[in-house]
């Protein structure tokens, strides 16, 4: 492929007015009339006067027009008025969607399509993206089709098997907005089961099939390899564990789990390459290669890499049918603008950000760094070396917003992994083919693309455990724009010869030192500035919650987060081995994932009402390690080295309260009157509910109390008169960046600011640590991303 840029500015200019538009949708009718017109008079002056500038400022009009005009199409049917009224009600509302994401058993969201709401007997037809949040965190098995009961939808052992993509199915539960610039327009928080009511098409539902019969395959193989190979082959990660999974970031090898342009290369070389053997003209060898990727699509699911690898290779098909060269940046641009008109809200998917520059990135600088590393290996070295380089630096600057650190062998990794993942790619690809024909050859096509797989999994767990494998880095946009200075100063002093060449290297120097200094430094600064008598330590384990909190000697844990390796990672920090009091405020995932960090750690559980089998094993499994378990509600009380605490929450009797959010655990912690060292008073209220609020004040006396753990992550389902009513000085929020459910909510913000409590949440803020403050009322706050004390 020839290098065109020609297409690429307007392109990228059209993508930055996508990403504003979307965000303020109301505009966009008004900027596209605009850009409309611009675009004529642009075209009207380049017609005149000829000058290239004038025709590249046109083009680039008449993109960001199209994508403008797009998001005025589609903005009223993604999200209606109606969806924000019914959302800031708090309405229940039965849902008609089609899903787009496969089911997996424990999963706490899915992605659909919203078609039909039905209220209070009114319906709305739409067309919403949609997350949908199962009821506590998974559905266990759907209810499938009565109809069905013996066909393909249930499992070997008579379980229903998850649902895959284009079910169409009804499902009850409130709605949740979110910002206007989200790919989902709306979240759905379930409150029962999701209801089958039709079958996908014939060709989901072969797919679906197609995908059930690989992995239940691949899940019979070992080890990493037998986790790795479904994404590997065709993009299917529900295999892969949560350790593998961190793995494979850690090492910068999770791109390979994402099916790509490497992929789509992959097919349509082999469709060709075969179609040529036996002769078939190129013309029947192009359309065949087109209908089998359409099919590969579908297969593997229609994520936006994937339709973007696939469209660049359609296009890369028709232009060898007409015979005209292949221009790689004028192809990319080409897909990723078609792919913004469809659908303008892609242009802030991070996926497609990272599939996009990605593929620039290997365009524009593979071929100029393998040229220089030539100079002193050899050209297959320097290529393999190169090809990962070039997507690391392309890409880095994106990744830096989802994790604020630096892979130190991430190329390393893709050199080790690089010659195993194709293998595994087309033979895995080979063996799913099979498995529904031929299923003997299948079996043993996918044990020999185990071997590769393996390799590639053990090339990330060695990786991963390397000392130092990631450099810490600042976070947000000023980490983005320093790498990106860095990342630009590294490719000029690549790619430039002679007096630029040293003015790069001389510009690369002193920015590489002044970066390394202030990272060095801040990290001196929050070892110096650590408070040694800090009494509460809000862990950042992502979306959940885990908070520590210590008096005198002894030392508490309410919540474990849900995530292991991210509490074990807080609880190392903080020097913490044993745990004297655990409370488990109730069994949703994102409050009890990570227990088993604590597994033979904790001396005394607290836990309230359980739920399922599920809840009872994991408290079988705290007992078996030595903890006392005890099951708690209102009235029961204790110590903790100097302070008092009592159970709040829940009644003896819980009569209509099921388990879960509304049975959550209520604890109090009041200083004894002979306090002396960690004294500050607390009240923790797990994921209670507005109407569960409202019953604990109606049956409870508040005192004014120093910290709140702020509940259910500062949703929006809050009963103001009990933090009015607490008048906490801070309150802890856990939440994880970008969580998707909206927390915390801007009215939750609301009312604590009214309530006179301020905040202090993971997402923003890292690990918290508070300390008691010199003054009665006051307390003093740390945290890892804003080093300091505020009170």
């Amino acid at each position: 492929m020839s290098l065109d840029l020609r297409l690429s500015l307007p392109a990228a200019g059209a993508w930055l007015v996508a990403v504003l538009v979307i965000g303020v949708p109301a505009w966009a009718l008004t900027v596209a009339i605009a850009l409309w017109l611009a675009s004529a008079l642009l075209i009207a002056g380049a017609l005149m006067s000829q000058r290239r500038v004038l025709a590249s400022l046109a083009l680039g009009c008449v993109l960001a027009a199209l994508c403008s005009t797009s998001v005025s199409l589609h903005a009223e049917s993604r999200q209606p008025a109606a969806l924000a009224t019914l959302a800031a009600k708090h309405t229940t509302v039965t849902a008609t969607a089609t899903t787009t994401s496969a089911l997996q058993r424990d999963a706490d969201f899915f992605q659909a399509t919203i078609t039909l709401l039905e209220v209070d007997g009114e319906t709305f037809e739409l067309e919403s993206p949609a997350l949908i949040f199962t009821e506590r965190g998974g559905f266990g098995a759907v209810a499938a089709d009565p109809a069905e009961e013996q066909d393909s939808d249930l499992a070997a052992g008579g379980e229903d098997e998850p649902w895959g993509i284009g079910v169409t199915f009804a499902v009850t539960g409130t709605l949740a907005s979110t910002a206007p610039g989200d790919g989902r327009a709306v979240l759905l928080f379930a409150t029962d089961e999701p209801e089958w009511q039709a079958d996908p098409d014939w060709q989901f539902d072969w797919a679906n099939e197609l995908r059930r019969t690989f992995s239940a395959a691949t899940s019979q193989l070992p080890g990493g390899g037998g986790e790795l190979l479904g994404g590997l082959a065709i993009g299917d990660t529900s295999a892969v564990s949560d350790d593998l999974d961190d793995a494979m970031k850690t090492s910068s090898l999770s791109h390979l789990t994402a099916v790509s342009g490497a992929n789509c290369a992959i097919v349509v070389g082999l469709i060709m390459a075969l179609g040529g053997r036996v002769g078939a003209t190129r013309a029947l060898r192009i359309g065949l290669s087109i209908l089998v990727l359409i099919a590969f699509v579908v297969v593997v699911t229609p994520d936006p890499s994937v339709l973007r690898a696939a469209l660049m290779a359609t296009f890369v098909l028709i232009a060898l049918g007409g015979g005209r060269p292949i221009r790689g940046m004028a192809v990319l641009s080409l897909a990723t603008i078609a792919l913004l008109v469809f659908d303008p809200w892609l242009s802030r998917n991070f996926a497609f950000v990272l599939s996009v520059f990605a593929t620039a990135g290997l365009l524009l600088f593979a071929e100029p760094l393998a040229q220089l590393l030539g100079r002193w290996m050899p050209r297959w070295l320097s290529l393999v070396i190169a090809v990962p380089l070039a997507a690391q630096l392309a890409c880095q600057p994106v990744l830096l917003l989802l994790q604020p650190s630096l892979p130190t062998y991430g190329v390393l990794a893709n050199v080790l992994a690089a010659p195993a993942a194709p293998i595994a790619t087309v033979v895995g690809l080979a063996a799913c083919v099979a498995l529904s024909v031929l299923p003997v050859l299948g079996l043993g096509l996918m044990w020999i693309a185990w071997l590769p797989a393996a390799w590639v999994a053990a090339v990330a767990d060695f990786f991963a455990d390397a000392p130092w494998a990631r450099i810490p880095w600042w976070e947000g946009w000023v980490g983005v724009l320093t790498l990106s200075v860095l990342t630009v100063l590294l490719l000029a002093a690549l790619v430039t010869k002679g007096i630029w060449q040293t003015h790069a290297l001389t510009s690369l120097a002193i920015a590489s030192t002044l970066a390394l200094a202030v990272v060095v430094g801040s990290a001196v600064s929050a070892a110096m500035t650590w408070p040694k008598e800090w009494q509460f330590a809000q862990c950042d384990v992502g979306q959940g919650d885990a908070v520590v909190m210590r008096s005198g000697e002894e030392v508490a844990l309410i919540d474990t987060g849900a995530e292991p390796d991210l509490l074990k990672a807080c609880l190392d920090r903080l020097a913490i081995d044993r745990i004297d009091l655990l409370v488990l405020t109730h069994f949703d995932h994102d409050h009890v994932g990570g227990t088993e960090a604590v597994v033979g750690r904790a001396d005394v559980v607290l836990v309230g009402p359980t739920g399922s089998p599920t809840d009872e094993a994991l408290l079988d499994n705290l007992a078996a390690g030595g903890a006392q378990v005890v099951s708690v509600n209102a009235g029961n009380r204790g110590q903790l080295g100097e302070l008092q605490w009592g159970v709040l929450w829940p009644p003896a009797q819980v009569a209509g309260i099921d388990p879960g959010n509304d049975a959550s655990v209520v604890i109090e912690f009041q200083p004894r009157s002979d306090c002396l060292r960690h004294c500050l008073s607390s009240v923790f209220l797990g994921d209670l509910g507005e109407s569960a609020q409202s019953r604990l004040v109606a049956g409870h006396t508040f005192r004014q109390v120093d910290v709140v753990k702020v509940s259910h992550h500062g949703s929006g389902d809050q009963y103001p008169a009990l933090y009015s009513e607490l008048r906490a000085t801070l309150g802890l929020i856990g939440v994880g960046a970008d969580n998707g459910y909206g927390h915390p909510t801007d009215s939750a913000l609301a009312m604590l600011a009214d309530a006179g409590t301020a905040v202090a949440r993971s997402d923003l803020n890292g690990l918290v640590l508070v300390s008691p403050a010199s003054r009665s009322g006051a307390v003093s706050v740390w945290s890892e991303k804003d080093v300091g004390a505020r009170h």
